[in-house]
């Protein structure tokens, strides 16, 4: 038998509790190894993606949900489907009975709950937003690299690449070269 290897996430850093529940659960259903992330599901997984990349023929990759695992249906089948070509269980706890033709339905049926439940929830999100829009009570999300941009116009002028600017401050590449660039800014030796 193969190694059983756990993936927990949750969207923010704010959902610690769901996260050491996640870890509780994945411990107690076995698992040796575990990938954890705290991302948005619309986010870059790097840690489902390491997960994904680690199992081999006979491991099992467990999740507590099926929605800790994809963003939609067709996400949820092409990994399933993945994980089944490479010879790896697929072990939902939240959904036991995963295996044969049954198990692939209740798959795809869980998985299309699971989608109508977020797009939903987008919905309801978008129209919240529309309303305090029209109230003029909202300003949206303040971005990140503008209010760092003093920083990273000091850590570039210490040398630091554009890449590692990104990674010490949580910001993407692509933000730290439009901050340096939206003033034409150059370190002063070059």
């Amino acid at each position: 038998m193969g190694e059983i290897v756990g993936y927990a996430r949750t969207s923010t850093a704010e959902q610690d509790a769901g996260l050491e529940a996640q870890r509780r659960d994945l411990l107690a259903a076995g698992c040796t190894k575990t990938f954890e992330e705290k991302v948005s599901s619309v986010a870059p997984r790097a840690k489902l993606t390491e997960a994904l990349a680690w199992v081999r023929a006979g491991d099992i990759l467990v999740v507590t949900k099926i929605d800790r695992l994809a963003r939609s249906l067709t996400e949820l089948l092409r990994i399933a489907e993945d994980l089944e070509r490479r010879g790896v269980e697929l072990r939902v706890l939240a959904t036991p009975a995963l295996t044969g033709p049954t198990g692939k339905l209740m798959l795809s049926v869980i998985g299309a709950v699971a989608e109508f439940e977020r797009s939903i929830m987008l919905e309801r999100q978008r129209e919240g937003i529309a309303s305090a829009k029209a109230a003029g009570k909202y300003r949206g999300r303040a971005p990140t690299a503008r209010r760092q941009a003093d920083e990273i116009k000091r850590l570039a002028s210490d040398g630091l690449t554009k890449a590692a600017i990104a990674n010490q401050l949580g910001v993407s590449q692509r933000s730290v070269f439009r901050v340096l660039s939206k003033e034409s800014w150059q370190p002063a030796d070059q």
